[in-house]
């Protein structure tokens, strides 16, 4: 306790700094993944994507990303094993943050997708482990991340495949594909509304106050659908085409039909990843300035400084500007070559898988959810449309983050704790 009170205002500057560096790594990392697609398929420039992202991800930050947050992330570790030491809990969160938040830059500079949550959360399995005991550790929630490594990207990777074979099916394989789009686009462009509406109101509202039933969400999601659907059917009849032009000629108008659905979807994408990601980086943050300003005292749920969430939002936005490049590159055309037909249905798998979890309780990862997306699209053209060698580097950046995650968290947690104590 009398840590605290001597070294607390260092303490949470401290945490501040390394806060910010994880939202950095959140930036560089998953928001590339959220905007890879669309940078991949060419429906945006890299340009055009950071300034999309920079917009709505800090909107969705700083609008839906938490009034009030959990204190500790996920339920992994019981907090009953601080109450007499609040200061390791503080030492191990601020661990944790540096731990995740170089790891994730690691990983960008390198060009790997991996999962910002799962690098959190090894994080803090590793300090508390080690640092406090074994049974301070929440295993069952521990096990269901791991299992996740294999459910959500098969989830998406399925769904994807559906979604492109139907767009196949309907409208490229057919003898009129600019008919059949104008009319079956509209649908697509309802299902997006429908499913990127409902992920954004389930998992980002909630945190500026506003509570829908599941049935007000779904009516909500409906009228949104119904609305873009119309909209997008307007911009599509109005497209000017020659009847006598080639078929090669009527897949690229039909490649700009989507195109324009795929910017719908990275918009809504990047506000629905703001307000969830970002917990990320604050969660454990809000947990050290709180325990700082209460005396040592733990609370289940931290009320945000009002420094905070401003703090993350401009991190993620940094971090992707900066260092997102290599992950875009990765997710865009490292993996399969995408077009702007087979980028929205990766990205429209992911949407949807999210909203699978969210309604299960799946632990989920965006980053899997969608390079499983993205993987389901390849395997619908056949495996040699994948690039094998990618994907293996993806799936070990994938296993390595967990353990590198806890390796490094416990060395920062051991540094700390000689340091103040």
């Amino acid at each position: 306790m009398d840590i605290l009170n001597t070294y607390g205002s260092m303490l949470v500057l401290f945490a501040g700094a390394v806060g910010f560096l994880m939202a950095w790594g959140i930036g560089a990392n998953d928001v590339a993944n959220a905007m890879g697609t669309s940078v991949g398929s060419k429906a945006l420039t890299i340009k055009q994507a950071i300034i999309i992202a920079m917009i709505f991800e800090f909107a969705g930050a700083y609008l839906a990303g938490g009034e009030v947050t959990s204190t500790i992330r996920k339920g992994i570790i019981d907090a009953s094993y601080f109450v007499d030491q609040p200061e390791l809990l503080v030492f191990g969160m601020t661990a944790a943050l540096l731990a995740a938040g170089m790891w994730l830059i690691i990983a960008s500079y390198f060009g790997w997708p991996v999962s910002t949550t799962h690098s959190i959360v090894g994080a803090i399995v590793g300090f508390s482990a080690v640092g406090v005991g074994v049974d301070s550790v929440t295993w069952s929630k521990v096990v269901g991340i791991i299992g996740s490594w294999i459910i959500t990207p098969l989830i998406s990777g399925i769904i994807a495949y559906f979604i492109f074979m139907s767009s196949q099916k309907l409208i490229f394989n057919t003898k009129d594909p600019i008919a059949n789009a104008k009319r079956y686009v509209p649908l697509y462009m309802f299902l997006a509304g429908f499913i990127l509406s409902l992920v954004t109101i389930t998992k980002g509202l909630k945190h500026v106050g506003l509570h829908f039933s599941l049935v007000e969400a779904n009516v909500f999601a409906v009228i949104i659908g119904i609305l873009i659907a119309v909209v997008g059917k307007i911009f599509i009849q109005r497209i000017k085409i020659d009847p006598q032009a080639d078929k090669h000629m009527h897949f690229a108008n039909v490649e700009k039909i989507f195109a324009v659905l795929m910017i719908v979807t990275a918009c809504a994408m990047a506000f629905a990843h703001g307000s969830n990601d970002v917990a990320n980086a604050i969660g454990p943050l809000a947990a050290v300035v709180n325990i700082v300003e209460n005396d040592g005292q733990i609370a289940s749920k931290a009320v945000l400084a009002w420094w905070i969430l401003p703090l993350g939002g401009i991190g993620i936005v940094l971090g992707l500007a900066i260092f997102g490049r290599r992950v875009m590159a990765t997710i865009g055309q490292g993996i399969t070559h995408l077009t702007p037909s087979r980028g929205f249905a990766a990205e429209l798998a992911a949407a949807s898988t999210v909203v699978i979890a969210s309604g299960t309780g799946l632990p989920i990862s965006t980053t899997q959810t969608l390079v499983g997306g993205v993987l389901g699209v390849g395997m619908a053209r056949g495996i040699a449309a994948l690039n094998l060698g990618v994907v293996r580097n993806i799936v070990i950046s994938w296993v390595v983050t967990l353990p590198i995650g806890a390796g490094l968290s416990i060395v920062f947690f051991y540094l700390l704790n000689s340091i103040f104590s």
